[in-house]
């Protein structure tokens, strides 16, 4: 295993400490892909992957589909550097910032059949999720899928039962995690800018990054609303552990 390689296995521990049954979610995921990819001839298909990070979710489907693409848009300069050295010539990274207007416009030509999100689009205001959503459903065609996976948190007003539960058992998994030698989130990042190809992008993302502050909580039902409005014919939930969630949406 490589350097790079044996960085991003230590971001999927990293990863899974805050997510329990992290495995879970994405075997779903991939499952929807399969069924969309059956119905195309030879199941080619392109999947863009919304704030791909360092290649987690991307690297998995183009392990299990040989004949997929995969778009990873992140604005993430050291992660998305990280995602295209490992991932090969299937995937194509591109530099772009979903909480402006216009990141579309970066996107390679050609049609794009699905597109899929893991622990990511929480960082976007309300209003920038929902201008995504709209932007979403003009890329994507008749019977297109779109799935985001994501902690979506419980209403600790209406639900505080369900938020103490969840928050415990985020609690328990990282404890476990830990234990296990995982490493936190500061950790990796310092093992990662130690890497030249990677420490040399980590001033231009403190730069891009400085001016974003926390942002609000975005519900399920928030999700659901704006890609209904986004023009998506079917939405739900796919998977679910607690407030740990796989919103699925079809053109």
């Amino acid at each position: 295993m490589t350097a790079i390689e044996q960085l991003v296995q230590r971001w999927d521990d990293q990863q899974a400490a805050y997510i329990t049954h992290r495995e879970q979610r994405f075997e779903v995921m991939l499952d929807v892909i399969a069924r969309l990819a059956a119905a195309e001839d030879g199941g080619r298909l392109t999947v863009l992957d919304l704030a791909c990070g360092p290649g987690s979710l991307a690297g998995r489907i183009l392990e299990r589909f040989p004949d997929v693409q995969v778009i990873g848009l992140d604005y993430d300069p050291v992660l998305l550097t990280l995602a295209d050295t490992w991932l090969g010539d299937r995937f194509t990274a591109v530099d772009a910032d979903l909480a402006r207007p216009g990141w579309e416009t970066k996107l390679p030509p050609g049609p794009i059949h699905a597109a899929v999100s893991s622990t990511a689009l929480h960082w976007l205001k309300p209003a920038e999720l929902v201008a995504g959503y709209a932007t979403l459903g003009t890329l994507l065609p008749s019977n297109g899928v779109f799935m985001n996976a994501d902690h979506l948190r419980y209403d600790p007003q209406t639900q505080p039962f369900l938020t103490e539960a969840a928050a415990a058992d985020d609690e328990r998994t990282q404890r476990t995690a830990r234990a296990a030698g995982a490493q936190t989130w500061d950790e990796w990042w310092a093992d990662a800018v130690a890497v030249p190809a990677l420490g040399e992008r980590l001033a231009e993302r403190e730069r891009r990054f400085a001016d974003r502050p926390p942002t609000p909580h975005a519900p399920l039902g928030l999700h659901l609303q704006a890609l209904g409005t986004a023009g998506f014919a079917e939405t739900g939930t796919i998977w679910r552990y607690y407030d740990d969630v796989v919103v699925f949406a079809r053109r």
